[in-house]
């Protein structure tokens, strides 16, 4: 992979974690939840050209 395609999916990876961190900081705030809580997650990254969908879950514990 080039250096170009590198850093221009860093910068994609990058831009998902922060926008994603602040809407679910937001979701959390404007539901009144409890942050203290264990929340059930799902990341999905899908690239149409290439027949990509990566399916990522977790749990996020306050």
């Amino acid at each position: 992979m080039s250096d170009d395609f590198n850093m221009s999916m860093r910068k994609f990876l990058k831009q998902v974690g922060v926008t994603s961190q602040q809407a679910i900081e937001n979701a959390v705030r404007n539901a009144g939840a409890s942050e203290s809580k264990t929340y059930k997650v799902k990341a999905v990254v899908t690239i149409e050209e290439l027949g990509l969908e990566h399916v990522v879950t977790g749990e996020i514990e306050g």
